[in-house]
């Protein structure tokens, strides 16, 4: 599957509070992302967000159009409120309050991929906590 990595240029010394703004967000119930047609245009499987000084990336894992998913993103509140709150941890602004400005802010973030590797897999269903060996 492929990644993502979008860059945001954050103020040194506020790592904590913007630890707690990404640990807090609300991951939305379904992984599918609709096209403009209803039909399925992608799925994101995983987020994960580095921080180090100034630099915060976040690295998804997804499948399909990728300009899709930006989209989708855009649309979510959880993502909204993100951007919201990441706001005065900016050294420079993000346009991300409408669909069409996040998309653009992402697609510009984006670092460029120059390696990918990653073992065959296939997701199943996790066994249940309470199953026992």
């Amino acid at each position: 599957m492929p990644f993502a990595a979008v860059t945001y240029d954050v103020k040194p010394g506020h790592e904590d509070a913007l630890a707690e703004i990404f640990g807090s967000f609300q991951r939305v119930r379904s992984s599918s992302v609709p096209g403009a047609a209803g039909q399925e245009a992608g799925r994101i499987l995983a987020t994960a967000v580095f921080l180090r000084d100034c630099l915060l990336v976040r690295v998804i894992e997804y499948e399909g159009d990728l300009t899709a998913i930006a989209a989708h993103m855009a649309r979510q509140p959880g993502v909204q409120e993100v951007e919201r709150k990441l706001k005065p941890y900016l050294n420079s602004p993000r346009d991300t309050g409408t669909i069409d400005g996040f998309v653009t802010t992402f697609t510009g973030s984006l670092l460029r991929c120059v390696s990918q590797a990653a073992v065959p897999r296939t997701y199943a269903e996790a066994p249940s906590a309470n199953a026992h060996s």
